[in-house]
Formats: C-alpha cells, structure tokens, sequence
C-alpha cells in the first residue's frame, strides 16, 4: 500500500479485509525493516483471516511480533501467525504473549530488524495498550490514535483517566508521524493528540450537560451526546460514555 513520502521507508502497510463501522478500513498490519536488514518486525498480525497472515508473512522473516493491544482485530490471528513464521509475540498482557516472555512498557528499547524499537505506554482505550516509537521517528498508536475519527474507552477495562495521561505522553513526541491500528497515517503526533484531548474535554461537558438537563442512565445520555452519530456505534459509544460518568464520579469524590 503506498504512503505519503513524509513515512519513515521502514514501515510498510499491509491493511486486513476487515472493514466496519468500528475499524475503519481495515486493521492496520505494520511491517517494520531498517533498509538492508534481512528480518522485519510486525506490529499487530490482526484476525484470523489466512490470506492476510499469508501476505504479512510472505515480507519475512519475521523475527519479533508485538501487539498495541489484545482486542481481536488486532491480536486474533497472533498466534497462528507465530506458529507460520517462528517468531516470538510480546504483548503487556502475558495471556495474548506466545513465546518469550511479555512485553514491559517504557522499559529497555529493542534493537530489531535494524531498528531501535522503544514500547510505549499509552493505556486507556484498554489497560494493556501500548505504542511503539521507532527510533524517535515515528510512533506506532494501535487504537490510542486512529487515522480518522476518535477511539472508544473500553471501559471497565480502559480508563478515561489513564486515556487522558496517555495523550499528554503522546502530545510531547513533538510533531512525529502517527502509524495509527485503523485508518490513514497522521502527519504530527503532537497535533492529533492535542485534537483527542480537546475533543474529550468537549465530550465531558456535554455529558455533564445531558446529566443535568435529566439522562439517568448511560443509554439516555448517548442519545443526547451522541445523536447525530450512526447508531451503529452507539453500543461502543456507550462504553466511552460510562467511562466518563465514571470518570466524573471519581473527580467529584471529596
């Protein structure tokens, strides 16, 4: 897939057949290789879908896996994408990890594939996400940042807490290419993420609002916040508007 000359000519794209209101077009596959270098690291295989495993691995070998996050479309077809090309998977949650041992985030780079490859905490969409920064060149956001659009806080297990901190982290890369889980590639990590927190403080007063002018549960607020959004996001919508109720409860605690 061809990208914009200002993307680092270590990153290819190889993007999943698997569109939908929720992944844009398609998982975002990334195949990283430093020119010259004789193996190549992939960072989200994505579903189980064999003929897109067969086109990530045919850019081999495939000397490291890692995972931004264990959700299905990113991490489904992980492990038989391991057991095609021998390569180890490192995610943060141990259970989604095949091989050697999990991934630690903000922990020692790794030097792959020609690459300096630094795991990079940014949870909040979930608690295990993770981006890497590759060579302080670009920065590789999984869901944290997508390519269009906003992400939802999969709350009970993503946090709008921990999300907010996570794009103050991703806002002081300074201006470096986002190589986003789903949709086109971004050329400033420090202008989208600073875009995501004004768009969540905007999202936060109007969920305020829709609880004082009288929504009483969660549905009734997505109604309200959310209505000119197709409704076939509202579920997923629901899950960012309870991780900002949540969020609101635990700022009003004395």
């Amino acid at each position: 897939m061809t990208l914009p000359d200002w993307v680092p000519a270590w990153a290819t794209l190889v993007r999943a057949d698997n569109p939908g209101p929720m992944t844009l077009d398609g998982t975002n596959t990334w195949v990283l290789r430093a020119p010259g270098a004789s193996g190549c690291v992939v960072v989200d295989p994505g579903p189980l879908l064999p003929s897109h495993l067969e086109q990530v691995a045919a850019h081999g070998p495939v000397v490291a896996t890692l995972l931004t996050h264990g959700h299905p479309d990113h991490a489904e077809g992980a492990r038989r994408f391991a057991e095609m090309t021998g390569s180890d998977v490192l995610a943060l949650d141990p259970k989604h990890a095949v091989g050697g041992q999990a991934l630690i985030a903000d922990g020692e780079p790794l030097d792959v594939a020609g690459l300096r490859i630094r795991a990079f905490g940014t949870p909040g969409h979930t608690a295990d996400s993770v981006s890497f920064v590759v060579g302080e060149e670009a920065v590789l956001t999984g869901d944290t940042i997508l390519g269009r659009g906003t992400t939802v806080v999969a709350w009970p297990d993503g946090q709008l807490g921990d999300y907010l901190t996570s794009l103050e982290r991703l806002r002081g890369l300074g201006s470096i290419p986002v190589l986003p889980g789903h949709g086109p590639v971004l050329p400033d990590a420090e202008a989208v993420a600073g875009y995501y927190l004004r768009h969540r403080a905007e999202r936060l007063a109007q969920v305020q609002a829709a609880v004082a002018a009288g929504a009483t549960s969660p549905a009734e607020v997505v109604a309200t916040v959310y209505a000119d959004v197709d409704r076939s996001v509202w579920p997923a919508a629901e899950l960012s508007v309870r991780a900002q109720l949540d969020y609101l409860r635990v700022a009003d605690r004395p």
